[in-house]
């Protein structure tokens, strides 16, 4: 979606006439789309003045296409300032530019290939490279649009930091940003000149074939050729990616009503269940790749962004342009509400239990299952109601019905969407039985581990659990320690060195704020993970700290949960001020999240000695 299309003549004469900021602003309104706050209508201000002085160029024709703020399908990014048109050869072309206000920007580490430390939004952030952005962004266009690629329009990408000197800008031109500023040049306040003539390279007479900016907004999207090969490349041999057993069966399934979709139009969902390691992730992967080599468009959607993170990482494998083409596929709910009807032919939707009424700062939001349904012709949702870990989690079989109905979206839900087979946990149903009998979750039932080929600990000193799962750790970077919500976060507000102190001065921090991949990240292994790094991701060990928020009564032989223990830091789960029955499912349902983490093992530390026992007992430890 355009926010503000115009000829470089019409873009001129309102850059004149001050009326851009104002133009763009009552646009964004009428569009329903959010932003336009006091610090971005003052860029346009500024950074359009600027841009208008760069294509003041008569070899620049007056009726080249001008788009400002264009919004990436799949995503809620916005593209500052596009320029369409022809160069010599009569070749279509439009150039991207991403316009920085920086006088400066700093290199954040020399393993940080993608980001850059500048003041911005009134403090120093570590943001995106200016020319790695560029580039992904016409990568996103490229990927994304029919006409661009049946067409063979060119989409040329680059930055201007129009307010940067040449004495400042080294940082930026560091050579682990060299992947990114070749593909999309960046020019400082001294280079018009040179920035004018790369655009001159692209643009010096209107396109031929049409409003190349209006075919790219209005087109149909699909995934491009490049990317449906990017990702099946990447698929192949990816032996965490394997089908087995009724994740074939669903598979399968999902493929059927995929092809009644696209033969009737008619909207349809699939509700599919299964609990902790029957493998919904993996068959939601599939689906992606099944689907996106096929040419639909289709996405796969989850609330939580470690998952994605960590798939977009292991399905490129370390290869930076790769993990550009395939970031588009992944997203998260936010701004599906600003998506027109059935946008995608499909969307898969993960860890389905962790959707919410509204996210902070979608504003046009209601209801994220709605706008999950809403826009999508056939909807996916992987789901687990024993997930749901805060008070905001609405996600249940029952609200997806009611908003597929509302919506006449047809539902599919049998013993054959419901995943069966245990492929964490050693692959065992027994060890998901004994956790259900450990938490007193529904009724028990007597397991016997005795011939369970899964390793599990109950440890007194949290320093020995963290020094045998650093050895698992060292052979294989598969191991994590987590934790509940009991914890502070010292170093987040700046109150301390680390969050958890446990007895025999043992001490830890939680995940670091910018890890965004802290379940793959070498480096991330003396960090502490909560359960929104660790939820729909698995280890082969994870070490498991549970806080006074669980205790074990040997008067009355109950397990007790206490909401008052969760730290006054956690603002997202709303346990502290939930009912004493929500608070109990909710404090359960993590800790049997985060206990069955593990494909191999599981080691456990309770600063309840009470209940360190009463698990040691029931497992026959």
């Amino acid at each position: 979606m355009i926010v503000y299309n115009a000829t470089k003549t019409q873009f001129n004469d309102d850059v004149n006439l001050n009326q851009i900021s104002d133009i763009i602003l009552r646009n964004l309104r009428e569009k329903h789309i959010s932003g336009g706050q006091a610090a971005e209508f003052h860029s346009w201000q500024n950074s359009l003045h600027f841009m208008r002085s760069v294509i003041d160029d008569p070899e620049i024709p007056g009726d080249a296409d001008i788009a400002i703020e264009y919004q990436i399908p799949r995503t809620s990014k916005r593209v500052d300032f596009m320029i369409a048109g022809a160069d010599r050869d009569d070749r279509s072309n439009v150039v991207v530019v991403e316009l920085k206000q920086w006088d400066k920007a700093e290199k954040v580490d020399d393993i940080m290939q993608h980001s850059v430390r500048a003041f911005t939004g009134g403090a120093y952030r570590i943001v995106n490279h200016p020319s790695y952005q560029a580039y992904a962004y016409a990568t996103f266009i490229k990927n994304s649009s029919e006409q661009v690629q049946d067409e063979e329009i060119g989409i040329w990408p680059c930055a201007y930091l129009h307010n940067c000197a040449p004495a400042n800008r080294e940082p930026l031109d560091d050579e682990i940003y060299k992947l990114w500023y070749d593909e999309a040049p960046l020019f400082d306040r001294s280079q018009v000149l040179k920035f004018r003539s790369f655009i001159k390279k692209f643009i010096v007479k209107k396109a031929a074939n049409g409003d190349l900016l209006y075919k790219i907004d209005n087109g149909r999207i699909r995934p491009s050729k490049a990317l449906q090969d990017c990702l099946v490349s990447l698929m192949k041999g990816n032996q965490e990616f394997i089908l087995l057993d009724d994740q074939a069966v669903a598979f399968d399934i999902c493929k059927k009503l995929m092809n009644q979709c696209l033969k009737d139009l008619k909207k349809r969902s699939v509700i599919i269940q299964g609990g902790p390691g029957t493998g919904k992730s993996v068959l939601a992967v599939n689906l992606l790749n099944e689907f996106t080599q096929k040419g639909y468009n289709a996405s796969y959607c989850t609330k939580n962004s470690a998952p994605r993170e960590a798939y977009q990482r292991l399905l490129s494998k370390s290869d930076l342009k790769a993990q550009v083409n395939i970031k588009q596929l992944f997203r998260s709910p936010f701004g599906l509400c600003n998506m027109a009807p059935n946008f995608y032919d499909c969307l898969i939707v993960d860890e389905a239990h962790r959707l919410v009424s509204k996210m902070y700062g979608d504003w046009n939001g209601e209801n994220q299952i709605k706008e999950c349904i809403g826009a999508s012709r056939f909807t996916i949702f992987l789901i687990d109601e024993d997930q749901r870990i805060t008070t905001k989690d609405i996600g249940s079989v029952k609200e997806i019905e009611k908003w597929a109905g509302e919506l006449n979206s047809e539902v599919t839900m049998n013993e054959d969407t419901v995943l069966h087979s245990q492929f964490r946990c050693n692959g065992s149903d027994q060890y998901i039985q004994f956790l259900d009998r450990m938490l007193q979750i529904g009724e028990p039932v007597d397991v016997d581990l005795s011939e369970l080929n899964f390793d599990l600990r109950v440890y007194d000193d949290p320093n020995e659990l963290r020094r045998d799962l650093r050895a698992m750790n060292a052979a294989s970077n598969k191991a994590r320690m987590v934790a509940g919500y009991c914890y502070d976060w010292n170093v987040k507000h700046k109150r301390g060195d680390f969050d958890i102190y446990l007895e025999r001065d043992f001490r830890a921090q939680w995940n670091l704020e910018k890890d965004k991949i802290w379940a793959i990240n070498p480096k991330s292994f003396e960090q502490v993970g909560c359960i929104h790094t660790a939820q729909g991701l698995e280890f082969d060990y994870v070490g498991v700290f549970i806080g006074k928020d669980l205790r074990y009564d040997p008067d009355t032989g109950k397990i007790v949960t206490d909401r008052l223990r969760i730290s006054k830091d956690d603002k997202s789960s709303g346990i502290r001020s939930a009912s004493d029955k929500v608070a109990e499912i909710l404090i359960k349902n993590t800790y049997k999240t985060l206990l069955t983490r593990g494909q191999k093992g599981c080691f456990i530390y309770c600063e309840d000695k009470a209940l360190a026992e009463y698990i040691r007992g029931i497992a026959g430890l």
